[in-house]
């Protein structure tokens, strides 16, 4: 169903997120988060409430679901949610829970949390969609765009699903890594590296420079699956946003 969103400008973000009080916000994973997701929502993604269903919609997955409220704050601010339900998050009848539901909370296309596995479902998502030959209105193919931690990196689900996408040519996938050094094993090269030797496209950005995220966003066409990895340093955010 679609809001009428009282806040939708970015400069609004902090005070949503601020509606969502309590000792569980996971503050640093959220924010590391909130450039990135309002580039996407407010310059790159075709989707929108009154096309939340569409077959041919654009497809968003936070698989770096621990740390929800940047992520209820954007889809506030464009209309997904009502502000209003942003104040009772995580209380025993709220639909916004300290992980996201993919039943409960309109927009989320996955139920996240536990990490890992949003790589992979995003690649069988990709997948899905070349195999129905679905297009979008301006005849392009329905895009899949994925965030992940570089934390749950480590995991070897992400392997598998790096591995696979570009022998398979998915170029309708693309993941963004949010690179705030919490990886605890990391990989020889940096991030950006490790998509690279499998056969990604590989693109490396300030995660706070948000005219540099849509640019990075934004397709080649030359048939391999794109990863954007953000840099990010908690504390700072919005400082590059112009």
């Amino acid at each position: 169903m679609t809001t009428t969103a009282t806040f939708s400008r970015y400069a609004d973000l902090p005070a949503l997120i601020g509606l969502m009080e309590g000792d569980e916000k996971h503050d640093g994973a959220s924010l590391s988060t909130v450039d990135v997701l309002w580039v996407l929502y407010d310059r790159v993604l075709s989707i929108t409430p009154e096309t939340a269903e569409a077959p041919d919609r654009d497809r968003f997955l936070l698989s770096k679901g621990h740390g929800p409220t940047a992520f209820y704050a954007v889809l506030a601010a464009k209309g997904f949610l009502k502000v209003s339900a942003l104040r009772g998050w995580a209380s025993f009848d709220s639909s916004l829970g300290h992980h996201p539901d993919r039943v409960l909370v309109p927009g989320a296309e996955i139920g996240s949390g536990s990490l890992g596995h949003g790589l992979p479902l995003a690649l069988g998502s990709a997948l899905g969609l070349r195999a129905q030959g679905l297009r979008r209105a301006d005849g392009a193919e329905p895009r899949v765009v994925v965030l992940v931690g570089d934390g749950e990196l480590d995991e070897g689900s992400n392997h598998e699903a790096i591995a696979a996408a570009a022998r398979l040519g998915v170029d309708n996938l693309t993941a963004v890594v949010i690179d705030n050094d919490s990886s605890q094993h990391g990989w020889p090269g940096g991030i950006g590296r490790r998509f690279e030797v499998e056969g990604w496209e590989t693109r490396e950005v300030n995660g706070r420079d948000h005219d540099a995220l849509e640019k990075a966003f934004t397709p080649s066409d030359d048939g391999r699956p794109l990863v954007v990895v953000a840099r990010i340093r908690n504390g700072n955010r919005g400082a590059d946003h112009a």
